[in-house]
């Protein structure tokens, strides 16, 4: 089952997101995770998540996205912005529907695409996004503005 997140969920969701950090190698402040969990559940907010759970109720995937406007078209674009699932679930299918979930509500709001992003070297990842979805071979860059 995948569903919106919902206040009661922080606990589910946490270890998924810790999880997802260290996949990645990286860390953020406290007040950062805070203020992600904080806009996910702000219905005025342009971010949205929902959880994945198992048949025993278990969280065990998320998915984050969001809306933002385009010079590229009329209607919003939604950035699928983060996916995990864990490892004891993954090979299973729930990527792909994590993945279908973020494509449905994009579809209902009437977003013209769905996009993300992952490292170079997630192979695994890049299998299943090769399988359904176009890699569009624009590079990714940023230049950082803080400290």
């Amino acid at each position: 089952m995948i569903r919106a997140v919902r206040v009661d969920d922080h606990d589910a969701w946490l270890p998924l997101w810790q999880a997802y950090l260290t996949f990645y190698e990286s860390e953020l402040p406290a007040q950062v995770t805070r203020a992600t969990w904080a806009r996910l559940l702000d219905p005025a907010e342009p971010v949205h998540g929902a959880l994945a759970f198992d048949a025993d109720g278990r969280a065990v995937g998320l998915v984050h996205w969001l809306f933002h406007r385009s010079t590229w078209s009329e209607g919003d674009s939604c950035y699928l912005n983060d996916l995990f699932v864990d490892g004891s679930q993954r090979g299973k299918g729930l990527g792909r529907e994590l993945i279908a979930h973020v494509h449905a509500d994009a579809a209902a709001r009437g977003a013209p695409e769905v996009y993300w992003l992952t490292h170079e070297t997630n192979r695994t990842a890049q299998t299943l996004y090769n399988a359904v979805a176009e890699r569009t071979g624009f590079i990714h860059y940023r230049q950082l503005t803080g400290e």
